[in-house]
């Protein structure tokens, strides 16, 4: 499936761009509302849990929610040279516009605004060595998406959904972008894919069911794994403490851990194959 319409990629040299990153990963989702930062703060612990050095970039300008979810408040330093340095807090390194903006701080930018913002947080940002940086985009398909991989190299992207049937046309959307830019897709993640009740075990689908696994199967993507709605998800974000951290050996820990298992060998595959 290829757009129409082509966007040129005119990426400055390598070195020049986040030198010591050796994997630069987009999170995405086609729309709101579906657990993305959730995703990319879980996926970023789980890879750190195999030893990895990981960043996490929170690229959604308009509602930067990775401070919250991670319980940061402090403002990044600057090195000599005014680059901030990322702040880190359960052994990823963290970087977001609410770092600098406050917590109750609209941001009102229009799209060149938001461009410019992008680029100043991946070129005045002193990462060091990472084996992976996440990114964690704004839903949809605009500037900031189309600013990031104009900009620099993405290693590949992952796509949240969530399991209702539009999920199809969501993913779609999505792909047609990234593939719009010449990025590969790692694979597709169901979050809130169904709800384990705590007194009978039962396993319900509150918001259908597939939806996600069908995306990936009809677009030929990897189907990364399906994520549960539960409240020791939800609350892990609310008080800065999320699951993949603070109860990795739980079933919902793991649930990430697997994720995380099997970006990394997509990542490894598409090394291999060049």
């Amino acid at each position: 499936m290829k757009s129409a319409l082509q966007v040129p990629r005119t990426l400055p040299e390598e070195s020049e761009v986040l030198p010591g990153v050796r994997n630069a990963i987009a999170v995405a989702s086609a729309k709101g509302g579906v657990g993305k930062s959730t995703v990319s703060i879980n996926l970023a612990l789980s890879l750190a849990r195999t030893g990895a050095r990981v960043g996490l970039l929170d690229a959604d300008i308009y509602g930067p929610s990775i401070p919250l979810m991670m319980g940061v408040r402090e403002q990044p330093e600057l090195t000599e040279d005014d680059k901030m340095v990322p702040v880190n807090r359960c052994g990823i390194d963290l970087m977001s516009i609410g770092f600098v903006t406050g917590e109750d701080t609209p941001v009102i930018w229009r799209g060149p605004l938001l461009a410019q913002a992008l680029q100043h947080f991946i070129n005045q940002v002193e990462w060091g060595e990472l084996d992976y940086l996440l990114i964690d985009l704004p839903p949809g398909t605009g500037d900031i998406p189309l600013t990031l991989s104009q900009t620099i190299a993405l290693s590949g992207a992952v796509m949240v959904t969530t399991p209702q049937g539009v999920a199809l046309e969501d993913v779609e959307r999505g792909i047609a972008m990234f593939e719009t830019v010449d990025v590969d897709l790692l694979g597709v993640v169901e979050n809130m894919s169904y709800y384990i009740c705590p007194e009978c075990g039962e396993r319900h689908e509150v918001f259908a069911h597939g939806g996600g696994r069908e995306a990936a199967r009809r677009l030929e993507l990897d189907f990364l794994g399906e994520i549960p709605l539960h409240a020791g998800i939800r609350a892990g974000g609310d008080s800065g403490k999320p699951v993949a951290f603070a109860e990795p050996d739980s079933p919902e820990g793991r649930v990430f851990a697997t994720i995380a298992d099997r970006v990394a060998a997509a990542i490894q595959s598409m090394a291999d194959e060049e």
